[in-house]
């Protein structure tokens, strides 16, 4: 019989656990080993930085926009 206590020590101690995303090479389906979730996570705060710096570029554009009351577009002809 499961009891309240044992489920907590069960969900405490999954929430210590990493779980490393799975990789297919060929037919074999595998967890990432230690250097290849390294490199996982690099990526993804690579990517994250990435899409922040992106959308701060947008943001500031189009503080630019807002205060010389132009739209992009009009932006586009004087520039183009």
């Amino acid at each position: 019989m499961v009891t309240l206590e044992h489920s907590q020590e069960v969900t405490k101690f999954m929430a210590t656990q990493t779980v490393k995303p799975t990789v297919q090479i060929g037919d074999e389906v595998r967890e990432m080993n230690d250097a290849e979730f390294a490199q996982y996570e690099i990526d993804q705060a690579a990517n994250k930085a990435a899409a922040q710096a992106q959308a701060d570029k947008a943001t500031a554009k189009q503080a630019v926009l807002d205060r010389l009351g132009i739209t992009a577009d009009e932006a586009a002809l004087l520039l183009g």
